[in-house]
Formats: structure tokens, sequence, C-alpha cells
């Protein structure tokens, strides 16, 4: 297995599993036991990284469905993995008899009784709540580390300066954020910033929802809940646009006899030594498939012809890396859903 990686503190293996799609965002999901036992694999071949939100499987499901499937499937694992699980702000929450503090220790600890444990790794905000100051979650999220409730906290699709103010408070452990060959916003002042603050990076969507992997076509239907459906990339016109891409990533997978996904994730293990990509699967092969990447070696004479290569494409359909509560994504394709 390749090296461990660090998230601030946190000692992680070189990629994680993402667990949204057991619960929501992919269309049908697997039953339960296929999907735990999908976990456990993930375990047996090497991953200690495991992400989840209580958020995720409220639409198929209910809040915290996700949650669940990982506390059972980590149980006998615990000590030996490291979760991480985000929190969802609603201003409404907090009144005069209801503090910050008392609503996200709500919210931890119910998180935590899914999750069958006394204390998570890994503590996201899931977005930023623009009627919650930044300030007031940090110094909370302070308190929680001080208590032994968390060992650290993170932002996700944040803003340099949310994330400095954030940093100067109580020191983040990791931003989680959309990135791969076709969303390489962090690398102006998110990565550098990272890298300059001991702050691990997370990718989520590493593959581009599939679409770096080769096997979304403009024939692929998405259904029901399927995120996908309201992904720029993935329209019919920036499929094609995009192509020029993929060409680069066949032609290099092939050369090393590995697939294209592979490539694309061994591609942002190269780029940063604090960088920790996040796939997301319901599928048991493509799991193990996404893992093994850690152990496909880019040479730098290959690393950098492909970064020449990409370097020189257009990219069609980008979306970006900050968004807040109000402006997210998942904020406005659940309104269109």
């Amino acid at each position: 297995m390749k090296e461990k990686r660090k998230l601030g503190n946190l000692v992680v293996s070189s990629i994680g599993m993402g667990c949204m799609g057991f619960s929501h965002g992919y269309g049908k999901v697997p039953n339960r036991e296929y999907s735990i036992q999908a976990i456990r694999k993930a375990v047996d071949f090497g991953c200690t990284f495991f992400d989840t939100a209580e958020s995720y499987g409220k639409e198929q499901f209910y809040l915290g469905h996700n949650e669940e499937l990982v506390g059972e499937a980590l149980e006998p694992v615990r000590k030996d993995v490291v979760i991480a699980t985000k929190l969802h702000l609603e201003a409404d929450e907090i009144s005069s008899e209801r503090t910050l503090y008392d609503v996200m220790s709500e919210h931890l600890k119910k998180s935590m009784e899914r999750l069958r444990t006394d204390y998570i790794d890994l503590y996201y905000l899931h977005r930023v709540n623009e009627q919650i100051p930044i300030e007031d979650v940090a110094k909370v999220m302070g308190t929680f580390i001080q208590k032994g409730f968390i060992r650290g906290w993170g932002l996700s699709q944040v803003s340099l300066q949310t994330l400095d103010t954030a940093h100067r408070i109580t020191p983040v452990s990791a931003v989680q954020s959309l990135y791969s060959m076709v969303e390489r916003g962090l690398e102006k002042e998110i990565i550098p910033y990272c890298l300059e603050n001991n702050i691990g990076i997370v990718p989520f969507s590493p593959i581009a929802s599939g679409f770096l992997s080769g096997k979304v076509t403009t024939e692929t239907q998405f259904i029901g809940d399927d995120v996908r459906k309201f992904v720029p990339q993935l329209t019919k016109e920036n499929l094609i646009a995009n192509q020029p891409i993929l060409d680069i990533l066949s032609a290099l997978s092939k050369k090393k006899s590995v697939t294209n996904a592979q490539i694309s994730l061994a591609w942002i293990l190269h780029k940063y030594p604090a960088i920790v990509p996040i796939p997301g699967s319901k599928n048991q092969e493509r799991i193990l498939e996404n893992l093994a990447s850690w152990n496909v070696e880019l040479n730098d004479m290959e690393f950098q012809a492909l970064e020449t290569a990409l370097n020189d494409c257009t990219i069609y359909g980008q979306r970006g890396y900050v968004e807040s509560e109000q402006s997210s994504f998942g904020h406005n394709w659940s309104k269109k859903g």
C-alpha cells in the first residue's frame, strides 16, 4: 500500500472512501448487507479513511442513514480507522434557549450515536451558513477538540478568506473540496495555503463524477436522485467538448495497463503530499479498483507530460469550489429534483 498521509495530525491511507453512494446521490442504492460488506472489503484492502455526513440518505431514506451504515461496518475496527462526518447547520436552530454550542453538540451527539463511537476523528462543517458567523463555529469546534469529542475539524467548498478566518481561531485539519483534472480551482489559492499551514486537502469527486473513467457517455442515463443529472461537465455538449482530456488519459492508461480512473487518482497523489482523495462508488469492484490507484506510480517524465497536455486543454462545464449553504450545488439540485 502507498504511504500513509496526514490531514493535520490525523494519519490516514493515501486514498479514502466516500460512502455517500450507499444512501443517495447515484440512483438506486445497494442493499444494506452489500454496502456494509463493501466498506469492510475496503478496510481489508488497506483503506483507513472513511467519509460520511449526517445528511447523506435523507432523500431516499432518512437523516443519518449513511452514518448508521458506516458505524455498523466499522464498529469492529473503530480504533484502526479514521472517520469523517459532516454537520449541516440551519440558522433557525439557534435561539435564546439554544445556543450555537447547544445545537452543534446535539448534532455531534446524534452523529456519534449513529456511528457507534464516542469520538469523531474529523468533523466538517458541511457548508458555511452565511447567517452563522464562521468565527463562532470555529470556537465551538475548538471546544469540542479540547473536550476530546473530536480530534480535528474541517471545512468544505470554502473561499480562502473563510478558511483563513476559521483557521486563525481553531486550526483546521482538512479542507474537503471539489478537485480533479477538470476542476483545478483549488490550485490557485487554497492548496498553497493548506500546504503552508499543515492543512490536509480532501478532494471529493476526484474522478469528476465518473467522467474521467471514460465510462460516462452521451448515451448514459441518470435516473432518480442521481446528482450527476446536474453536473455541468456531464451534459452532452460538455462530454463531447472535453473528449480531448479522455484521449490523454486513455493513451497513458493503455501504456501502463491500468484504468483511466487509476491514472486520474495517481495524478492527484503525485501532485501534492498532503492530499487524500475520497472517490465514491457503490460498486465493490470499483471501490477496490480506486483504492489500488495508490500502487500506480507516475514517474516525473510521465507526470510532467500529463501536466503539459492537461494545461493545453480547455475545460468546459466547471462547477467551482466555493459554495455556501445558501448557494451550494447540493442546495440547487435538491430544489430542482
